[in-house]
């Protein structure tokens, strides 16, 4: 509780704290252990839900719970539809797998910022952070990923005469003079499509959790009459603010997955 930890900026900032290795705590290579082991945790829960749900499908009336994977498949292969129209046996798996797998690592934001920490905690971790994507290295490490595809189906589609022909004539034309600056504007375009699936998701995730820890702060300040007014703002602004962000958790995965298939759509158009 902040009052146990010296106020609301320290309960803050050790909220803020990631577990890492002891031999190298703040290195460069330094491995956010907890982001790390609650993304691979998450992955591992949404692969074996679907796959005991692709086991036990029937091509009768559906029980709720392949009528809900249904339902999701459904929904993502429609968007992949309507913004790609060339192959999808790959483009559709990775958007189902991009569209939940963010979603449940939205989703821990939902959990009380104190319940993690607190058990870990009894197991003599001092730090733990539940959110994978309110830590920018794990954004990142997605967008980069997704990057590398675009790298991809740019040779593959175009093969590399042709990407390295547009590179360098598209937008402005073929001009020798003009294949530096439309070379410079191609890679700026190129490199800002990680940066804003990266800012973007990791931007609002943060703001999200740390807006947790500001309600939750409220719970144990004050004393007396004034303390149980705070306590109760605070149930109301947790709860609140907990609706609301229910919306934000499945649109910034929703948009996650569309730039996604946008990205690498636009990567077979030619120019």
């Amino acid at each position: 509780m902040a009052s146990e930890s010296g106020g609301l900026t320290e309960y803050i900032q050790h909220h803020l704290t990631h577990l890492r290795p002891h031999t190298s705590p703040d290195g460069f290579w330094a491995v956010h252990i907890d982001s790390v082991a609650v993304s691979l945790v998450l992955g591992a829960v949404f692969c074996l839900l679907f796959w005991l749900m692709a086991r036990k499908a029937t091509a009768g009336v559906p029980g709720k719970g392949q009528a809900f994977v249904e339902l999701v498949l459904e929904f993502v292969d429609g968007q992949v539809k309507d913004v790609f129209h060339g192959d999808r046996r790959f483009l559709g798996p990775l958007a189902l797998t991009v569209f939940v797998w963010v979603f449940l690592m939205n989703a821990m934001d939902l959990l009380p910022v104190d319940l993690l920490p607190w058990i870990f905690g009894k197991l003599g971790v001092g730090h733990f952070r539940s959110v994978p994507t309110a830590d920018i290295n794990m954004t990142f490490a997605m967008s980069l990923t997704v990057f590398v595809l675009i790298i991809f189906y740019s040779f593959k589609a175009k093969g590399f005469n042709g990407y390295m022909h547009e590179l360098f004539t598209a937008p402005f034309g073929k001009h020798p003079a003009l294949w530096i600056p439309n070379f410079l504007l191609n890679v700026v375009e190129l490199l800002s499509k990680p940066v804003s699936l990266a800012m973007r998701l990791f931007g609002n995730m943060y703001a999200g959790e740390l807006v947790f820890m500001l309600i939750a702060g409220l719970f144990s300040a004050g004393a007396g009459l004034a303390g149980w007014a705070l306590f109760g703002a605070g149930i109301i602004g947790y709860t609140v603010w907990g609706v609301f962000h229910i919306l934000i958790i499945g649109i910034q995965a929703f948009i996650f997955m569309v730039l996604t298939i946008v990205y690498i759509s636009m990567a077979h158009d030619h120019h």
